[in-house]
């Protein structure tokens, strides 16, 4: 059977959070949706849960289960969603987090009305630490593209402009299939695999004001490394690495006229990756070398290649710079600039 919608949902020891997860996707008002589960292979009852609902809920024939043979991640829980998902676009929602009633209704009018690769909705964080919780909302304006390159050139003009996460966006299923677009297999920050270059096969993008999605932030969530006390170097390791593929990638881009303003982005995302490290060295076990440091810096382009570039050059080729400056000064440059930026 073919859908218009799959939302996928990857699952693992979310037993606390997974009813409102599903009661909002299963309100939805919009009707012709698969809700594929990822079963992880969780140690709790998350999915005793889902085959209630499968069972019991009007919606449930179009619950669908896949299980993976052992616990793989979300990483390759989310390519297992998008290699068996029936529908023509896909939404993913992380399994504690809530969608509002009329989401997928809302993406999917849009996405039809423009024809649209892609339709992002706004959100509100909503922070639960220490008995205290914070609302924040992060609402874009509405905004179509329409032309080639269009939302490309603005998505990496700007370094904050987009939403760094996979949740919220309504996608056509195929641009995954077609451009090989697989996320790694990490833990934290493994959305920026997939987000960073996304924007270079997309043709036509919606953005939305709309509040569709409430995404929850607790102790012990992965994306939230200041509300942990210990992080184990191994972990930012394999971030790290999936992160010097994306740079390696940049013949993808190179010849786009946007692609100073794409280095630009990607490496500065390397070097907040930097300040993270630097920011939290005291919990990082065993701890990082200046060198280590240092060389996550380092650029795909030669210094000759740097040079030639059209656009951006003097903050381009300080970021180069700053891969290739022994060990001790690149860390104290990086230190200062990012305690001068507020990020250490």
């Amino acid at each position: 059977m073919n859908y218009a919608v799959t939302i996928g949902i990857p699952v693992y020891n979310v037993e606390k959070y997974i009813r409102q997860t599903m009661d909002s996707a299963l309100a939805q008002t919009f009707q012709d949706i698969e809700f594929l589960v990822l079963d992880d292979c969780g140690t709790d009852g998350s999915m005793d849960i889902i085959c209630e609902y499968q069972q019991t809920h009007p919606r449930g024939k179009d619950i669908h289960i896949v299980r993976q043979s052992k616990n793989g991640g979300i990483g390759r829980a989310r390519n297992r969603i998008i290699d068996e998902a029936q529908g023509e676009y896909l939404y993913f929602i992380d399994a504690d987090d809530t969608i509002a009633s009329n989401t997928i209704e809302l993406l999917f009018e849009n996405a039809k009305k423009y024809d649209a690769d892609i339709v992002y909705g706004s959100y509100e964080r909503i922070e639960d630490f220490d008995g205290t919780t914070k609302k924040t909302l992060f609402q874009y304006p509405d905004l179509r593209f329409l032309e080639e390159n269009e939302f490309a050139d603005k998505v990496f003009s700007q370094y904050g402009f987009l939403q760094a996460n996979v949740w919220n966006y309504l996608l056509k299923r195929d641009i995954y299939i077609k451009n090989g677009l697989r996320f790694k297999n990490v833990n934290y920050w493994e959305d920026f695999c997939i987000t960073i270059n996304l924007p270079i096969y997309i043709h036509r993008a919606v953005l939305l004001s709309d509040i569709t999605y409430f995404y929850f932030c607790r102790y012990g969530s992965l994306s939230n490394f200041e509300k942990r006390s210990h992080i184990g170097k191994k972990e930012i390791q394999k971030v790290i690495g999936a992160m010097e593929e994306v740079k390696l990638s940049y013949d993808r881009v190179q010849s786009k006229p946007y692609f100073y303003k794409w280095l630009y982005k990607v490496m500065m995302t390397h070097f907040y990756m930097v300040c993270s490290i630097l920011g939290n060295e005291e919990i990082i076990a065993p701890a990082f070398t200046k060198r280590e440091i240092r060389d996550v810096m380092k650029s795909p382009l030669s210094f000759a290649e740097t040079i030639k570039l059209n656009r951006r050059l003097v903050e381009n080729l300080f970021l180069y710079l700053l891969g290739v400056l022994p060990p001790s000064v690149s860390v104290c440059i990086m230190k200062m600039v990012g305690k001068l930026k507020g990020l250490i």
